[in-house]
Protein backbone atom coordinates (compact mmCIF):
# COMPACT_ATOMS: atom_id res chain seq x y z
CA UNK A 1 0.00 0.00 0.00
CA UNK A 2 2.80 2.12 1.01
CA UNK A 3 4.38 1.66 -2.09
CA UNK A 4 1.46 2.25 -4.01
CA UNK A 5 1.09 5.85 -2.40
CA UNK A 6 4.80 6.24 -3.03
CA UNK A 7 4.43 5.56 -7.11
CA UNK A 8 1.51 7.42 -7.07
CA UNK A 9 3.18 10.74 -5.60
CA UNK A 10 6.39 10.41 -7.86
CA UNK A 11 3.97 10.42 -10.98
CA UNK A 12 2.05 13.22 -9.89
CA UNK A 13 5.46 14.81 -8.93
CA UNK A 14 6.54 14.37 -12.54
CA UNK A 15 3.47 15.22 -14.35
CA UNK A 16 3.88 18.30 -12.60
CA UNK A 17 7.15 19.09 -13.48
CA UNK A 18 6.73 18.24 -17.17
CA UNK A 19 3.22 20.50 -17.28
CA UNK A 20 5.31 22.88 -15.61
CA UNK A 21 8.17 22.70 -18.25
CA UNK A 22 5.44 22.77 -20.88
CA UNK A 23 3.93 25.65 -19.58
CA UNK A 24 7.61 27.55 -19.86
CA UNK A 25 8.50 26.18 -23.20
CA UNK A 26 10.72 29.10 -24.68
CA UNK A 27 10.31 29.78 -28.76
CA UNK A 28 12.50 30.77 -30.46
CA UNK A 29 11.96 33.36 -33.32
CA UNK A 30 15.07 34.44 -35.92
CA UNK A 31 14.92 37.97 -36.72
CA UNK A 32 16.47 39.57 -39.98
CA UNK A 33 17.37 43.39 -39.81
CA UNK A 34 19.11 45.66 -41.88
CA UNK A 35 22.87 47.15 -40.67
CA UNK A 36 22.96 50.32 -42.60
CA UNK A 37 20.88 53.61 -42.24
CA UNK A 38 17.60 53.92 -39.92
CA UNK A 39 17.71 52.41 -36.54
CA UNK A 40 20.91 51.43 -35.40
CA UNK A 41 22.15 47.67 -34.16
CA UNK A 42 22.26 49.26 -30.85
CA UNK A 43 18.24 50.53 -31.25
CA UNK A 44 17.47 47.07 -32.32
CA UNK A 45 18.85 44.87 -29.92
CA UNK A 46 17.11 47.45 -26.97
CA UNK A 47 13.38 47.02 -28.42
CA UNK A 48 14.22 43.45 -28.73
CA UNK A 49 15.16 43.47 -25.37
CA UNK A 50 12.19 45.35 -24.37
CA UNK A 51 10.07 43.03 -25.68
CA UNK A 52 11.80 39.65 -24.45
CA UNK A 53 11.36 41.33 -20.77
CA UNK A 54 7.91 41.52 -21.47
CA UNK A 55 7.65 38.53 -23.21
CA UNK A 56 9.62 36.26 -21.15
CA UNK A 57 8.51 32.64 -23.01
CA UNK A 58 9.70 34.02 -26.19
CA UNK A 59 13.49 34.42 -27.14
CA UNK A 60 14.63 36.13 -30.43
CA UNK A 61 17.37 35.50 -32.51
CA UNK A 62 19.10 38.71 -34.13
CA UNK A 63 20.37 38.69 -37.43
CA UNK A 64 22.08 41.66 -39.34
CA UNK A 65 23.36 42.06 -42.56
CA UNK A 66 23.75 45.12 -44.93
CA UNK A 67 20.94 46.06 -46.96
CA UNK A 68 22.63 44.98 -50.28
CA UNK A 69 22.32 41.46 -48.83
CA UNK A 70 18.53 41.33 -47.12
CA UNK A 71 17.03 40.20 -50.31
CA UNK A 72 19.09 37.07 -51.30
CA UNK A 73 19.57 36.00 -47.80
CA UNK A 74 15.46 36.32 -47.30
CA UNK A 75 15.05 34.16 -50.47
CA UNK A 76 17.52 31.62 -49.72
CA UNK A 77 16.18 30.54 -46.18
CA UNK A 78 13.50 30.01 -47.97
CA UNK A 79 14.54 27.96 -50.11
CA UNK A 80 16.42 25.83 -47.78
CA UNK A 81 12.38 25.26 -45.95
CA UNK A 82 13.43 27.22 -42.84
CA UNK A 83 15.77 30.34 -41.61
CA UNK A 84 13.76 33.26 -40.39
CA UNK A 85 10.22 33.91 -39.05
CA UNK A 86 10.55 37.74 -39.01
CA UNK A 87 12.07 39.87 -41.99
CA UNK A 88 13.06 43.18 -42.88
CA UNK A 89 11.86 43.78 -46.43
CA UNK A 90 11.79 46.59 -48.59
CA UNK A 91 9.25 48.71 -50.50
CA UNK A 92 9.94 47.20 -53.43
CA UNK A 93 9.80 43.84 -52.54
CA UNK A 94 6.45 43.00 -51.64
CA UNK A 95 5.22 42.10 -55.54
CA UNK A 96 7.76 39.63 -55.64
CA UNK A 97 7.56 37.78 -52.36
CA UNK A 98 3.85 37.94 -52.60
CA UNK A 99 4.28 36.22 -56.09
CA UNK A 100 6.29 33.78 -55.08
CA UNK A 101 4.76 33.01 -51.04
CA UNK A 102 8.12 34.25 -49.22
CA UNK A 103 5.48 36.04 -46.74
CA UNK A 104 2.53 35.61 -45.14
CA UNK A 105 -0.79 37.49 -46.09
CA UNK A 106 -1.52 39.09 -42.19
CA UNK A 107 -4.60 41.23 -43.84
CA UNK A 108 -6.39 39.58 -41.03
CA UNK A 109 -4.29 40.47 -38.24
CA UNK A 110 -4.36 44.06 -38.59
CA UNK A 111 -6.90 45.99 -36.06
CA UNK A 112 -8.91 48.89 -36.86
CA UNK A 113 -6.81 50.55 -33.97
CA UNK A 114 -3.83 50.37 -36.66
CA UNK A 115 -5.85 51.01 -39.78
CA UNK A 116 -7.01 54.43 -38.66
CA UNK A 117 -4.00 55.40 -36.33
CA UNK A 118 -1.30 55.09 -39.09
CA UNK A 119 -0.64 57.33 -41.56
CA UNK A 120 -2.22 56.02 -45.11
CA UNK A 121 1.24 56.46 -47.22
CA UNK A 122 2.55 54.28 -44.96
CA UNK A 123 0.13 51.39 -45.53
CA UNK A 124 1.91 51.33 -49.63
CA UNK A 125 5.12 49.88 -48.05
CA UNK A 126 3.32 46.43 -47.07
CA UNK A 127 0.44 46.44 -49.77
CA UNK A 128 0.43 44.50 -53.29
CA UNK A 129 -2.97 43.59 -54.85
CA UNK A 130 -5.17 44.35 -52.26
CA UNK A 131 -3.43 42.58 -49.56
CA UNK A 132 -1.10 43.30 -46.92
CA UNK A 133 2.20 41.69 -45.92
CA UNK A 134 3.48 43.04 -42.91
CA UNK A 135 3.48 46.08 -40.78
CA UNK A 136 4.99 49.43 -42.11
CA UNK A 137 7.87 50.05 -39.96
CA UNK A 138 10.49 52.76 -41.47
CA UNK A 139 8.56 55.58 -42.49
CA UNK A 140 11.09 57.22 -44.92
CA UNK A 141 12.42 59.45 -47.90
CA UNK A 142 15.37 61.06 -49.43
CA UNK A 143 15.98 64.96 -48.06
CA UNK A 144 18.38 67.43 -49.41
CA UNK A 145 20.76 67.76 -46.40
CA UNK A 146 22.75 71.36 -46.59
CA UNK A 147 26.03 73.06 -44.60
CA UNK A 148 24.55 75.97 -43.42
CA UNK A 149 27.90 77.56 -42.46
CA UNK A 150 29.23 76.90 -46.01
CA UNK A 151 25.94 78.53 -47.31
CA UNK A 152 26.62 81.66 -45.33
CA UNK A 153 30.02 81.76 -46.42
CA UNK A 154 28.74 81.73 -50.11
CA UNK A 155 26.43 84.40 -49.32
CA UNK A 156 23.58 81.80 -50.17
CA UNK A 157 20.30 83.07 -48.12
CA UNK A 158 18.62 80.13 -48.60
CA UNK A 159 18.86 76.23 -49.73
CA UNK A 160 17.63 75.08 -53.40
CA UNK A 161 14.21 74.84 -54.04
CA UNK A 162 15.38 73.66 -57.84
CA UNK A 163 17.63 71.39 -59.03
CA UNK A 164 19.34 73.89 -61.42
CA UNK A 165 19.43 76.07 -58.35
CA UNK A 166 21.57 73.55 -56.53
CA UNK A 167 24.23 73.40 -59.58
CA UNK A 168 23.90 77.03 -59.36
CA UNK A 169 24.68 77.06 -55.99
CA UNK A 170 27.42 74.13 -55.92
CA UNK A 171 29.40 76.67 -58.64
CA UNK A 172 29.42 79.61 -56.49
CA UNK A 173 30.62 77.43 -53.45
CA UNK A 174 33.42 75.77 -55.93
CA UNK A 175 34.13 79.19 -57.54
CA UNK A 176 34.71 80.62 -54.15
CA UNK A 177 36.91 78.12 -53.23
CA UNK A 178 35.15 76.97 -50.11
CA UNK A 179 34.49 73.22 -51.43
CA UNK A 180 35.81 71.46 -54.40
CA UNK A 181 33.26 68.93 -54.88
CA UNK A 182 30.26 70.67 -52.85
CA UNK A 183 27.62 67.71 -53.56
CA UNK A 184 27.92 64.35 -52.49
CA UNK A 185 25.26 61.44 -53.28
CA UNK A 186 25.53 57.42 -53.40
CA UNK A 187 25.89 56.83 -56.82
CA UNK A 188 27.33 53.08 -56.15
CA UNK A 189 26.06 50.42 -58.44
CA UNK A 190 23.57 49.45 -55.95
CA UNK A 191 19.76 49.76 -54.67
CA UNK A 192 21.36 53.49 -53.43
CA UNK A 193 21.73 54.65 -56.84
CA UNK A 194 18.30 53.70 -57.95
CA UNK A 195 16.88 55.98 -54.64
CA UNK A 196 18.75 58.94 -56.20
CA UNK A 197 17.02 58.24 -59.58
CA UNK A 198 14.22 57.52 -58.26
CA UNK A 199 13.87 60.88 -56.77
CA UNK A 200 15.34 63.10 -59.70
CA UNK A 201 12.42 60.74 -61.91
CA UNK A 202 10.16 62.16 -59.67
CA UNK A 203 11.43 65.64 -59.83
CA UNK A 204 11.01 65.61 -63.32
CA UNK A 205 7.34 63.70 -63.72
CA UNK A 206 8.71 60.50 -65.52
CA UNK A 207 7.57 57.32 -64.99
CA UNK A 208 9.36 53.56 -64.76
CA UNK A 209 6.36 51.94 -66.53
CA UNK A 210 3.59 52.52 -68.55
CA UNK A 211 1.09 49.83 -70.18
CA UNK A 212 3.66 46.74 -68.62
CA UNK A 213 6.35 48.36 -71.32
CA UNK A 214 9.96 50.27 -69.76
CA UNK A 215 8.86 54.38 -69.91
CA UNK A 216 12.27 55.70 -68.45
CA UNK A 217 14.53 55.95 -71.82
CA UNK A 218 12.42 59.29 -72.75
CA UNK A 219 10.35 62.08 -70.99
CA UNK A 220 11.82 62.73 -67.42
CA UNK A 221 13.97 58.83 -66.88
CA UNK A 222 16.54 60.33 -69.21
CA UNK A 223 15.70 63.46 -68.06
CA UNK A 224 17.08 62.69 -64.60
CA UNK A 225 19.78 60.94 -65.87
CA UNK A 226 20.98 63.67 -67.68
CA UNK A 227 21.17 65.77 -64.64
CA UNK A 228 23.32 63.45 -63.02
CA UNK A 229 25.80 63.13 -65.64
CA UNK A 230 25.73 66.68 -66.05
CA UNK A 231 26.50 66.98 -62.18
CA UNK A 232 29.25 64.67 -62.26
CA UNK A 233 31.24 65.74 -65.47
CA UNK A 234 30.80 69.44 -64.18
CA UNK A 235 32.93 68.10 -61.24
CA UNK A 236 30.30 69.90 -58.90
CA UNK A 237 30.02 66.26 -57.86
CA UNK A 238 32.10 64.63 -55.57
CA UNK A 239 33.64 62.27 -58.11
CA UNK A 240 33.84 59.38 -55.62
CA UNK A 241 29.98 59.54 -55.20
CA UNK A 242 30.02 56.69 -58.27
CA UNK A 243 31.55 54.44 -55.28
CA UNK A 244 29.58 55.41 -51.95
CA UNK A 245 26.50 54.12 -50.40
CA UNK A 246 24.45 56.20 -47.84
CA UNK A 247 27.06 55.70 -44.84
CA UNK A 248 29.79 57.11 -47.16
CA UNK A 249 27.60 60.40 -48.15
CA UNK A 250 27.26 60.53 -44.37
CA UNK A 251 30.64 60.43 -43.19
CA UNK A 252 31.91 63.01 -46.04
CA UNK A 253 28.86 65.35 -44.98
CA UNK A 254 30.13 65.39 -40.95
CA UNK A 255 33.56 66.07 -41.65
CA UNK A 256 32.66 68.93 -43.79
CA UNK A 257 33.61 67.79 -46.94
CA UNK A 258 29.90 68.58 -48.76
CA UNK A 259 27.27 71.50 -48.85
CA UNK A 260 24.87 69.24 -49.92
CA UNK A 261 24.28 65.65 -49.59
CA UNK A 262 20.89 63.72 -50.44
CA UNK A 263 20.11 61.11 -47.39
CA UNK A 264 17.31 59.03 -45.32
CA UNK A 265 16.09 60.40 -41.92
CA UNK A 266 18.54 58.79 -40.02
CA UNK A 267 21.58 61.55 -41.21
CA UNK A 268 20.24 64.03 -39.84
CA UNK A 269 20.16 63.63 -35.66
CA UNK A 270 23.92 61.62 -36.34
CA UNK A 271 25.04 64.75 -38.19
CA UNK A 272 24.16 66.82 -35.81
CA UNK A 273 25.82 64.86 -32.82
CA UNK A 274 29.12 66.32 -31.42
CA UNK A 275 30.61 63.13 -30.99
CA UNK A 276 29.92 61.91 -34.62
CA UNK A 277 30.19 64.95 -36.35
CA UNK A 278 32.72 68.11 -37.13
CA UNK A 279 29.29 70.43 -38.44
CA UNK A 280 27.19 69.55 -35.71
CA UNK A 281 24.52 72.29 -35.32
CA UNK A 282 25.41 73.15 -38.94
CA UNK A 283 23.12 70.49 -40.15
CA UNK A 284 20.24 72.25 -42.41
CA UNK A 285 17.38 70.02 -44.29
CA UNK A 286 15.09 70.39 -46.87
CA UNK A 287 12.69 68.56 -49.12
CA UNK A 288 14.73 67.42 -52.24
CA UNK A 289 13.78 70.18 -55.03
CA UNK A 290 11.87 70.16 -57.65
CA UNK A 291 11.74 70.80 -61.07
CA UNK A 292 10.64 74.45 -62.17
CA UNK A 293 7.19 74.17 -63.94
CA UNK A 294 6.91 70.30 -63.20
CA UNK A 295 7.04 69.73 -59.25
CA UNK A 296 7.54 71.39 -56.24
CA UNK A 297 9.85 69.25 -54.05
CA UNK A 298 10.44 65.60 -54.69
CA UNK A 299 10.90 62.12 -53.25
CA UNK A 300 11.07 58.52 -53.21
CA UNK A 301 9.34 56.24 -51.08
CA UNK A 302 11.90 54.41 -49.39
CA UNK A 303 10.15 53.02 -46.43
CA UNK A 304 10.40 49.60 -45.18
CA UNK A 305 7.93 46.95 -43.24
CA UNK A 306 8.82 43.82 -41.26
CA UNK A 307 6.61 40.84 -42.24
CA UNK A 308 6.37 36.74 -41.15
CA UNK A 309 7.56 34.54 -43.27
CA UNK A 310 5.54 31.51 -44.69
CA UNK A 311 7.94 29.14 -43.47
CA UNK A 312 7.50 30.18 -39.79
CA UNK A 313 6.71 27.61 -37.46
CA UNK A 314 5.35 30.13 -35.04
CA UNK A 315 3.64 33.29 -36.64
CA UNK A 316 1.46 34.03 -33.91
CA UNK A 317 4.66 35.12 -31.67
CA UNK A 318 6.39 36.28 -34.85
CA UNK A 319 3.21 38.91 -35.25
CA UNK A 320 3.25 39.50 -31.55
CA UNK A 321 6.86 40.87 -32.06
CA UNK A 322 6.09 42.76 -34.82
CA UNK A 323 3.10 44.66 -33.13
CA UNK A 324 5.56 45.67 -30.44
CA UNK A 325 8.49 46.92 -32.61
CA UNK A 326 5.92 48.92 -34.96
CA UNK A 327 3.60 50.23 -31.71
CA UNK A 328 3.63 53.87 -31.31
CA UNK A 329 5.12 53.82 -27.67
CA UNK A 330 8.22 51.93 -29.35
CA UNK A 331 8.00 54.30 -32.72
CA UNK A 332 8.36 57.16 -30.42
CA UNK A 333 11.00 56.25 -27.96
CA UNK A 334 13.19 55.80 -31.12
CA UNK A 335 12.08 58.56 -33.20
CA UNK A 336 15.48 60.28 -33.65
CA UNK A 337 16.82 57.99 -36.37
CA UNK A 338 13.74 56.93 -38.09
CA UNK A 339 10.35 58.81 -38.11
CA UNK A 340 6.66 56.89 -36.43
CA UNK A 341 4.52 55.70 -38.99
CA UNK A 342 1.86 56.79 -36.50
CA UNK A 343 0.04 59.85 -37.38
CA UNK A 344 -0.44 61.52 -33.95
CA UNK A 345 3.36 60.82 -33.10
CA UNK A 346 3.75 64.08 -34.84
CA UNK A 347 1.58 66.12 -32.25
CA UNK A 348 3.19 64.94 -29.75
CA UNK A 349 6.32 67.20 -28.00
CA UNK A 350 9.40 64.10 -27.11
CA UNK A 351 9.25 63.43 -30.43
CA UNK A 352 9.13 66.82 -32.18
CA UNK A 353 11.30 68.16 -30.11
CA UNK A 354 15.45 68.77 -31.36
CA UNK A 355 13.94 67.96 -35.13
CA UNK A 356 11.86 69.97 -35.70
CA UNK A 357 13.31 71.25 -38.97
CA UNK A 358 13.55 68.04 -40.30
CA UNK A 359 9.98 67.19 -39.43
CA UNK A 360 9.11 70.26 -41.41
CA UNK A 361 10.73 68.73 -44.40
CA UNK A 362 9.12 65.77 -43.95
CA UNK A 363 5.56 66.89 -43.74
CA UNK A 364 6.42 67.80 -47.52
CA UNK A 365 8.61 65.10 -48.36
CA UNK A 366 6.82 61.75 -47.13
CA UNK A 367 3.45 63.19 -49.01
CA UNK A 368 5.43 63.61 -52.20
CA UNK A 369 7.11 59.76 -51.80
CA UNK A 370 7.18 58.61 -55.48
CA UNK A 371 7.40 54.53 -55.67
CA UNK A 372 10.10 52.76 -57.28
CA UNK A 373 8.20 50.31 -59.87
CA UNK A 374 5.70 47.61 -58.10
CA UNK A 375 6.70 44.41 -60.03
CA UNK A 376 7.88 40.59 -59.41
CA UNK A 377 10.20 41.88 -61.92
CA UNK A 378 12.11 44.18 -59.73
CA UNK A 379 15.42 42.77 -59.32
CA UNK A 380 16.18 42.34 -62.93
CA UNK A 381 14.82 46.00 -63.75
CA UNK A 382 16.77 47.00 -60.73
CA UNK A 383 20.08 45.81 -61.34
CA UNK A 384 19.85 46.96 -65.36
CA UNK A 385 18.99 50.41 -64.61
CA UNK A 386 22.11 50.39 -62.42
CA UNK A 387 24.70 49.56 -64.50
CA UNK A 388 23.16 52.29 -66.77
CA UNK A 389 23.68 54.95 -64.77
CA UNK A 390 27.29 53.66 -63.84
CA UNK A 391 27.58 53.43 -67.76
CA UNK A 392 26.09 57.02 -68.02
CA UNK A 393 28.38 58.74 -65.22
CA UNK A 394 31.83 56.60 -66.34
CA UNK A 395 31.04 58.22 -69.90
CA UNK A 396 31.09 54.59 -71.49
CA UNK A 397 27.31 55.29 -73.03
CA UNK A 398 25.20 58.28 -73.58
CA UNK A 399 22.62 58.26 -71.18
CA UNK A 400 19.76 57.58 -73.57
CA UNK A 401 21.80 54.41 -75.27
CA UNK A 402 22.26 53.18 -71.33
CA UNK A 403 18.86 53.44 -70.71
CA UNK A 404 17.65 51.37 -73.54
CA UNK A 405 19.80 48.93 -73.14
CA UNK A 406 18.27 48.73 -69.33
CA UNK A 407 14.72 48.74 -70.91
CA UNK A 408 15.94 45.58 -73.41
CA UNK A 409 17.66 43.76 -70.15
CA UNK A 410 15.02 44.70 -67.40
CA UNK A 411 12.89 41.45 -67.80
CA UNK A 412 9.60 43.84 -68.44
Amino acid sequence: MLKSIRTTLLCAALASVSFAGHAHAETTLNALFMAQAAYSEADVRAMTEAFTKANPDVKVNLEFVPYEGLHDKTVLAQGSGGGYDVVLFDVIWPAEYATNKVLVDVTDRITDEMKSGVLPGAWTTVEYDGKRYGMPWILDTKYLFYNKEILEKAGIKAPPKTWDELAEQAKVIKDKGLLATPIAWSWSQAEAAICDYTTLVSAYGGKFIDGGKPAFTSGGGLDALNYMVASYSSGLTNPNSKEFLEEDVRKVFQNGEAAFALNWTYMYNLANDPKESKVAGKVGVVPAPGVAGKSEVSAVNGSMGLGITSTSKNPDEAWKYIVYMTSQQTQNAYAKLSLPIWASSYEDANVTKGQEELIGAAKRGLAAMYPRPTTPKYQELSTALQQAIQEALLGQASPEDALKTAAENSGL
